[in-house]
């Protein structure tokens, strides 16, 4: 009898131990923790469900679970319940999806919830892990407008590199013909027998060709090089958006950029939007270049160099063709079948217009590419910042013209 009673006590403090470890993984867990039993009611709310629906736990156990919920969930939930154990079928237990929930004070909010069961001597329940998903929420909504900016900044580069190319090929053959016909005028008029109605109609045609010269020349000094709009950028948080941002979208092949930041670097005086552009568009183009590689690889890696910050792009796909390396930063340059080829030489305008460049480096045939993009550390026209300062994000990007 003795034995006996030594191993129900055993029991019993064994059974207390796990039940105090349960509590304490309960209490502490980061996830919002909720258990309910077959007919909706609330058993168990551990803190971190206090902390996200602003409710303590002892206004609730025992109410419904529907207490929680938006008026759109709660009014179905429990015919949800009923249907389950009468048919068995599952619509989210074990699955887990994205919900809403409501706040103590009304307020609704994404919450993404798993569900699993239990079968008790008390009969069925069901745990609840649920998970605060505006924090991510807010993380995608700022990304989500970032890259609209950052898109509609290589919109307007584009039409500026456009309108620079245009402007001097128009320009040329403009010249030539007022050219000929102040050629043609100057002798006309020495012709007495010609038609003064001739006369009057080559003026009015020089005339018209200075006009649309002048056109030109304005349109030409609309897009001329403006310099960036400087301030101070940690290059730790900036690698870390850019490749947050190249990878947006992308589920499969996630987590494919590897990052490589030296240590201790100081920050960057340089346009924050206009080197993210560069650098987004670089991870973009090592992206597509391993899309048929067994093992993708691309590696972001920044280290300091003399008076500079280095920001190297390598990736292991099938590299740059060579008879495309002396064009490859030319506008209107194509190495994919979409776009207008103007990625890569505006990003090198910005580059030199910040004192810096980007090129392409040497690497062995079908061994990847490695583009490498060099910026001063220090503003080199010499100008004093204000680490606090702030910029306008819907500025022209400067980009290098041809003054030909």
């Amino acid at each position: 009898m003795a034995e006996d009673g030594v191993i129900d006590r055993d029991q019993d403090e064994s059974t207390g131990v796990s039940e105090a470890r349960l509590a304490s993984v309960f209490d502490t867990a980061a996830d919002g923790i909720i258990v309910i039993n077959d007919r909706c009611q609330i058993l168990a709310f551990n803190k971190a469900c206090e902390r996200l629906f602003g409710y303590e736990a002892t206004e609730l156990l025992g109410q419904n679970v529907a207490r929680i919920m938006p008026a759109s969930y709660a009014s179905a939930h429990d015919q949800y319940v009923h249907n389950y154990l009468t048919t068995g079928h599952k619509k989210i237990i074990g699955i887990g999806r994205e919900v809403r929930g409501r706040h103590k004070d009304g307020a609704e909010f994404p919450v993404e919830l798993s569900v699993g069961e239990a079968a008790t001597p008390c009969g069925r329940q069901f745990i609840g892990i649920l998970r605060d998903l505006r924090p991510r929420k807010q993380i995608e909504d700022s990304l989500a407008k970032t890259q609209a900016q950052l898109l509609h900044m290589t919109r307007i580069s584009a039409l500026d590199e456009m309108g620079a190319a245009i402007a001097h090929e128009l320009n040329q053959p403009l010249t030539a013909v007022l050219l000929y016909l102040q050629s043609a005028s100057r002798k006309a008029k020495t012709d007495a027998a010609l038609d003064p109605l001739i006369l009057d109609i080559m003026d009015k045609a020089v005339r018209e060709a200075e006009r649309a010269s002048e056109i030109i020349q304005r349109m030409r000094s609309l897009v001329e090089k403006k310099a960036p709009e400087r301030q101070s950028i940690y290059v730790a948080e900036l690698v870390k958006t850019c490749v947050e941002m190249a990878e947006l979208g992308t589920v499969d092949k996630a987590g494919m950029i590897r990052m490589e930041v030296e240590r201790s670097l100081p920050p960057l005086q340089a346009d924050p939007v206009q080197i993210r552009q560069i650098l987004i568009n670089l991870l973009r183009n090592a992206r597509e270049a391993v899309t048929d590689v067994a093992e993708p690889a691309v590696v972001l890696a920044v280290s300091q160099g003399d008076d500079t910050i280095e920001f190297r792009i390598q990736d292991n796909g099938p590299g740059v063709p060579p008879h495309l390396v002396d064009g490859l930063f030319k506008a209107f340059t194509r190495m994919k079948h979409k776009g207008v080829g103007l990625g890569l030489a505006i990003s090198r305008s910005i580059a030199q217009n910040h004192g810096g460049d980007l090129r392409l480096e040497t690497t062995q045939a079908g061994k990847g590419a490695s583009f490498l993009l060099s910026l001063p550390v220090h503003d080199p026209a010499g100008r004093h910042h204000d680490d606090h300062s702030s910029m306008t994000l819907t500025g022209t990007i400067g980009t290098e013209r041809d003054e030909s």
